[in-house]
């Protein structure tokens, strides 16, 4: 489909400009004759009734539950619906996010009715989804919570999507963006396409129609949310220099006039790779939306967009040295751009035109902005950008004409109520609510010492209306939203999963080290030269690039968790890197599954022959047992347990081995491959889990769980690598790749489908994060472990 607007561009943007402009003067003339301070200050008096409480002797000592910190998510809504107050706070918060971003009106019957619904589910999830453990992640926030939520909608694939690019778009944001904030805005955005999706289907919709459309508007919600991330913050940013910065806008502009994305061309300095990544995943998305459109929503859609570009671009360069900027011009842009960027999304997910949602999105966005706006002043004023407050900061003393900010705020929230939402009660009382519950959030981030001299400055002329603002900000109870604690806690969520994951791939590289320098078997002096011969061959095959999981896993349940001595346990993580290199030697053989490469380098028998390779996997196997049994700072009946679970578990792995040559050229159903699995694959895991606890001496209903979870993670560890099989890089895997076609092996792939095989390794993701939860621990590693076991590229 293509378009050319060139011509409209002026056209457009003048016309939207005018309407901001007739807007802008409407509120500047409030401002100036302050007539909203009259009207808001009854309806601030009607709105306090519901929110400042008179608590008599009896009922403060009537309260056996104290108030616990938002912070402390599950405590804090449970702490809400035994005082009560649960139903009105989910009320206020989904009302509020029907006003805000579905720009619907609260005195309609229709709204109030879904508002209903939406409450109703809302508060069944949150009743009766709590956490097992202390310390672990907000069920709202894990994978495993989104995808259980995306099978009960039938859009799993579309999730799994949205996972995979949301981890790509963080792996790629440089340190500058922030990754969290950007990810963060990614979720937020997607979840706001999906609201209105839903919103435009009702009980008449067919169920297949609801999944579909469900799932492009996850698809349509990332496509449109990568705008902020990789235009608006990008060219916000230092990252890119001035010539890089016009190229970039230049390219963007191009888009949005012509329909078509402009190739990279020649591009010189530091940031060609990420700029290469920006690029192919903004077309992608770009044409991704653009096919969703029809005749009708695509000039909306383009005319918008243009709008909000260009609005961004003019507010963009101006400077906080200048003083000489007009208030039209401080506010026209930011009127413009906060509207344009709600006002897209209708013509994002294809609706049909809606007039009066169209007019409250326009009036609304200034208000949302200049309270975004308020919060981040100070970031603001630090990085030299130009936002209203931080240009009447700089130059109210210099300049009397300037309009205060502040007032502004206030002079949208009266014409909100007032002539938008037609002084509907419902409305006053969650917009109230909001503007409080910004300024109560405002001053408990930066102090009430700072927070007293911004209001001194913004608040200087309106003394009386300052003083019963300042009022409500101390006195004033009820005022929380749950998108506000929901947003907390994706930050908390997203800054401690960084965390954890640093924590975890600094202790897999340090362990590795550690344990690579363990395994070389030693040579010693006056041994046979058959032996030294057999010796060198095992050792060749424990060089190799190996990513020493099961070790490693051992080392980090027996030190970091079961408090066990590193130096105490060396033997065994000796002998299980001897075992799993033995597996690999067999089967690498041409008997078996005949491999010309391993970790990185020709097999065992291709630089040996395979009655070598064989010797040399057994004498693995012997010398595993050798280090078991020198185990001698334990309890010698626990050393000869684990031995025998050892043994065991050996023993099965030759099953496993014995199933998959037997299963050669033969279809499996799904049980025989998660069976054919936890044999080959998953028993190792098991190992590396159970052999610590043993030592531990850890009670049998853990080591029951850690077997649970190992088995349905190495599950999902296989599924990958068959996946990887099939689509990994050669160079990273470090081994052939299509071997188990070339083979005629059954896999997950052969077996379900490359589609169904990623649905059913989040399924066992899934069943192993279920298990997790049930250890009595907080075991991040194993968390991180598991998400890489899905995620990895080799």
């Amino acid at each position: 489909m293509s378009v050319v607007f060139t011509d409209h561009a002026d056209i457009w943007y003048r016309s939207a400009e005018q309407k901001a402009a007739q807007y802008f003067a409407s509120l500047r003339k409030q401002v100036i004759e302050e007539t909203y301070v009259p009207v808001l200050t009854e309806d601030i008096q009607m709105w306090k009734k519901n929110h400042i409480h008179r608590h008599s002797l009896l009922s403060f000592f009537s309260k056996r539950k104290r108030k616990p910190d938002s912070r402390d998510y599950h405590s804090y809504i449970q702490w809400l619906n035994y005082t009560g107050k649960l139903d009105e706070y989910l009320d206020r918060s989904v009302s509020y996010i029907y006003l805000r971003d579905l720009g619907k009106a609260l005195d309609s019957s229709d709204t109030q009715t879904r508002v209903q619904r939406v409450v109703a589910d809302v508060k069944n999830h949150l009743l009766h989804s709590n956490p097992v453990n202390m310390g672990k992640q907000t069920e709202l926030m894990s994978l495993k919570a989104l995808y259980r939520w995306a099978q009960t909608k039938g859009i799993e694939s579309d999730i799994i999507w949205v996972i995979d690019k949301l981890k790509a778009v963080s792996t790629h944001i440089p340190q500058e963006l922030n990754a969290e904030h950007a990810q963060r805005k990614l979720i937020k955005i997607i979840v706001g396409v999906l609201l209105h999706v839903i919103e435009e289907m009702d009980d008449t919709t067919l169920p297949a129609e609801r999944t579909k459309r469900m799932g492009e508007a996850i698809r349509i919600g990332y496509s449109y949310g990568l705008t902020y991330p990789f235009i608006d913050d990008l060219l916000d940013s230092q990252i890119l220099t001035s010539h890089e910065k016009e190229q970039y806008s230049k390219m963007i502009r191009t888009a949005l006039l012509t329909g078509s994305v402009p190739e990279l061309g020649e591009w010189t300095g530091s940031n060609l790779e990420f700029i290469q990544y920006v690029h192919s995943e903004l077309r992608d998305a770009f044409e991704y939306i653009k096919h969703q459109q029809g005749k009708e929503t695509q000039k909306t859609f383009f005319e918008q967009s243009y709008v909000f570009f260009h609005a961004q671009e003019i507010d963009r360069m101006k400077e906080l040295s200048n003083a000489d900027y007009t208030n039209e011009q401080l506010y026209i842009p930011i009127i413009l751009k906060s509207s344009s960027s709600r006002l897209i999304v209708r013509s994002v997910i294809g609706a049909s035109t809606d007039e009066d949602f169209d007019q409250r999105t326009f009036f609304y966005g200034i208000y949302n902005q200049l309270a975004d706006d308020f919060a981040d002043m100070f970031d603001d004023m630090q990085n030299g950008a130009v936002t209203p407050y931080t240009y009447y900061l700089k130059y109210r003393d210099q300049r009397s004409d300037l309009i205060n900010p502040f007032e502004l705020y206030w002079a949208v929230i009266s014409h909100l109520i007032h002539h938008v939402h037609h002084s509907d009660i419902k409305t006053r009382e969650v917009i109230l609510n909001r503007a409080i519950n910004g300024l109560k959030r405002f001053k408990e981030r930066i102090g009430t010492e700072k927070y007293n001299e911004m209001m001194e400055i913004f608040a200087s002329r309106i003394p009386a209306f300052n003083l019963l603002i300042q009022q409500m900000v101390r006195k004033a109870d009820d005022v929380d939203f749950f998108d506000k604690l929901l947003r907390d806690q994706m930050v908390i969520s997203l800054r401690t999963d960084r965390e954890e994951k640093e924590f975890f791939q600094d202790t897999v590289r340090t362990v590795r080290q550690q344990i690579n320098n363990l395994l070389q078997i030693p040579k010693h002096s006056g041994i046979p030269p058959m032996k030294e011969s057999l010796i060198d061959a095992a050792n060749y095959s424990l060089e190799g690039d190996s990513k020493r999981l099961r070790p490693i896993l051992t080392w980090v349940m027996g030190v970091n968790e079961y408090g066990l001595h590193a130096a105490a346990i060396a033997p065994l993580l000796r002998s299980l890197e001897y075992m799993h290199t033995a597996s690999l030697i067999f089967d690498d053989l041409p008997s078996q599954d005949n491999s010309s490469i391993r970790r990185g380098r020709p097999t065992l028998h291709q630089v040996h022959n395979s009655s070598t390779a064989e010797l040399a996997g057994l004498y693995l196997i012997q010398k595993a047992i050798e280090e078991q049994s020198s185990l001698d700072g334990f309890d010698t009946k626990t050393v000869l347990a684990l031995m025998q679970y050892s043994s065991q578990k050996a023993g099965d792995m030759c099953v496993g081995q014995a199933m998959d040559l037997d299963s050669k050229g033969r279809v499996l159903t799904l049980d025989q491959m998660n069976m054919l699995c936890f044999y080959k694959t998953g028993i190792a895991f098991e190992a590396s889990l159970v052999m610590p606890a043993i030592l531990a001496q850890v009670k049998g209903t853990e080591i029951a769980t850690l077997k649970r979870f190992a088995y349905h993670a190495g599950i999902a560890f296989q599924i990958r690598d068959d996946l990887l099989d099939l689509e990994g890089d050669v160079l990273l895997l470090g081994k052939p790749i299509g071997i188990d076609v070339d083979n005629n092996n059954s896999t997950f792939v052969t077996v379900l489908g490359q589609e169904g095989a990623r649905k059913e390794m989040w399924e066992h993701y899934c069943f192993a994060m279920e298990a997790l939860e049930e250890i009595p621990r907080n075991i991040p590693f194993l968390k991180h472990l598991l998400d890489y076991f899905v995620n990895r590229d080799r």
